[in-house]
């Protein structure tokens, strides 16, 4: 199954790395660099999934998570972070968040969460 993912992320490198690992899986693929556009591009966009980075400049990623959940954007979000401290994984699950994968985040695992987001598949 493919789908429409929004790539969320400061980092040009992180964004071009995962667009290429989704794109060669078949799945259309838009990408911002910050937490406004975030929220702006599901509300206009409505992505099937979200991969949304923690550390932003403008708006973090976890409040990015908390006021789409408020607004009612439904789309599933896999948080990719290097803070990999089981306290954050649980704030951002917590929070709404379909999945918590590391950062750099390998292509077979980045590939495997959206795959099975996409599919309902279990967390």
């Amino acid at each position: 199954m493919t789908g429409k993912i929004l790539i969320v992320d400061d980092s040009a490198y992180a964004r071009r790395v995962h667009r290429a690992v989704l794109e060669r899986a078949g799945h259309k693929v838009l990408e911002v660099s910050t937490g406004t556009s975030a929220i702006e591009t599901c509300m206009l966009e409505q992505p099937d999934v979200v991969i949304l980075d923690l550390s932003m400049e403008d708006i973090g990623g976890l409040q990015v998570l908390q006021t789409l959940r408020a607004m009612n954007i439904t789309a599933p979000v896999i948080v990719v972070s290097a803070d990999v401290q089981r306290s954050t994984e649980h704030s951002v699950m917590a929070a709404g968040a379909a999945r918590f994968v590391g950062k750099p985040a390998q292509a077979d695992v980045l590939l495997s969460a959206v795959n099975q987001t996409l599919t309902g598949g279990v967390r």
